[in-house]
């Protein structure tokens, strides 16, 4: 009888303790499951919707979050301007995601609700447009500033043989990234070899079309012997071969700028604009959403030297602390888009 209880007991003991320890091993699945439904949310914020360089631009951006099993939201305002960025940016501070990483409308506009987020342990980047430093931890810049301007101004006056007027059609006056290479350019046209060209306008059509259109064609009107127009921003060039085609003046006028593949093809292979540059707005997605995941994670220190690994992009390095903008990591040269690499580089983006 005495055995027999003995049984009984050690039989109820192990049953309870099987019992315990699968509660013990549900709550640790349970638990890791959270931790994994608890990845990182990344906001990443464009300039302005509908832009093909900044859907581009999310295609990496997701990738990046993919890899690295974030959650991406990518949110971009209607109107290129301050005032709604700021608004998307408050309603990620209430969601209270854990990084933010914008291309600014506006330098100095969106320092008080990027330190608004800083405040409330919101890891804050800027790419491709600037935020100023006091705003932000880190820049991404697409290429040396100073490479940009002077290569624009290089590439307008071998078209117009070093003589004559030429004008600059930017985004808005606001976005820090188009000035800075715009001050570049001016700073390359102090070279006496430019003595014969003359900067006769800038013009600003806040990345919308139809307003680049209409800022071209009043230029026409203006000064009607107009030999070039620069335009550092994607949406300019295919918008100036428009015009330039409808008012057939195709090779008359010389087109230079930055442009997405896709956007410029036909205009490159009907010889209305020869070259123009740009850089994987793809990779420029991607790297965002890594540098803000390494800042999130603590594995990214924001000092001049520090290295890290973006993914596929490889090693990248934070190589000055710019004294506007802070410290930036550069993307990469900008890439010349021609009659010779359009097609094949049109089929990516």
């Amino acid at each position: 009888m005495k055995k027999s209880l003995l049984w009984l007991v050690v039989l109820l003991l192990s049953t309870a303790m099987v019992a315990v320890f699968s509660l013990v091993g549900c709550k640790a699945k349970a638990a890791a499951e959270e931790e994994a439904a608890e990845a990182y949310k990344i906001a990443v914020i464009a300039k302005l919707s509908g832009i093909p360089f900044f859907i581009a631009a999310e295609k990496g951006a997701q990738e990046a979050a993919d890899e690295l099993g974030d959650k991406l939201i990518f949110q971009s305002p209607e109107n290129p301007t301050a005032e709604e960025q700021i608004k998307i940016i408050d309603s990620f501070i209430t969601q209270k995601v854990d990084g933010i990483a914008i291309s600014a409308d506006d330098i100095d506009a969106l320092v008080p609700v990027c330190k608004k987020a800083l405040d409330a342990g919101i890891k804050v980047i800027s790419w491709d447009s600037g935020i100023a430093k006091e705003g932000t931890l880190l820049f991404i810049s697409p290429a040396e500033d100073e490479e940009v301007g002077r290569m624009e101004v290089k590439a307008v006056a071998e078209q117009i043989n070093y003589e004559g007027e030429f004008a600059i059609l930017s985004t808005t006056p606001e976005t820090a990234n188009q000035n800075l290479w715009i001050e570049w350019m001016k700073e390359e046209l102090k070279d006496p070899k430019y003595a014969k060209m003359k900067l006769v306008s800038i013009v600003y059509g806040n990345d919308q079309p139809e307003k680049n259109y209409q800022e071209v064609i009043g230029l026409l009107k203006t000064y009607p012997n107009l030999k070039g127009i620069i335009s550092p921003t994607s949406t300019g060039p295919p918008s100036i071969s428009r015009v330039l085609e409808d008012q057939k003046l195709n090779g008359k006028i010389a087109v230079v700028g930055l442009a997405l593949p896709s956007a410029i093809e036909d205009y490159i292979l009907n010889g209305t604009c020869k070259n123009v540059w740009i850089w994987n707005p793809i990779d420029f997605g991607y790297i965002a959403v890594y540098a803000t995941h390494l800042l999130i994670s603590g594995e990214l220190k924001v000092k001049v030297g520090e290295e890290f690994t973006a993914g596929r992009l490889g090693m990248r390095k934070i190589v000055v602390d710019d004294p506007i903008l802070g410290p930036t990591v550069i993307l990469g040269p900008p890439l010349e888009i021609n009659k010779d690499n359009v097609e094949e580089l049109a089929k990516m983006y």
